[in-house]
């Protein structure tokens, strides 16, 4: 058993460092102004620290973990489906109906629009 997860973790670093050396020196770096924009953030993040902000990225990111977090308990009902009783399919199915009601709500509200 120790052997074989010795053997597994040997392969997996091997095997990433020979991918972290193939993407440092083969791949083909050319920093243009697109580049090297920023992202995610949506603010420039070169002006002053007093200058406001607008928060409508923090809302769109506290709104991807939620319903990501939400989606990561469906899969081990996917995988045992075929094992829970009736009164707890209808509850992960009334779970599933309450997390399309709220996306269908934020979507509606303009909650998922950047601008």
């Amino acid at each position: 058993m120790k052997l074989n997860l010795f053997i597994y973790l040997s392969i997996s670093f091997i095997l990433s460092f020979i991918v972290l050396f193939f993407s440092i020196f083969l791949s083909f770096k050319s920093p243009d102004k697109e580049k090297v924009s920023i992202y995610e953030c949506g603010f420039n993040p070169f002006h002053s620290t007093g200058q406001p902000f607008s928060i409508r990225f923090f809302l769109i990111s506290i709104l991807f973990l939620v319903f990501d977090l939400e989606i990561i308990y469906l899969f081990p009902w996917s995988v045992n489906s075929n094992l829970i009783d009736y009164y707890s399919q209808f509850i992960i199915y009334l779970f599933i109906m309450i997390l399309v009601i709220g996306l269908v709500y934020e979507w509606l509200r303009g909650g998922l629009e950047w601008e």
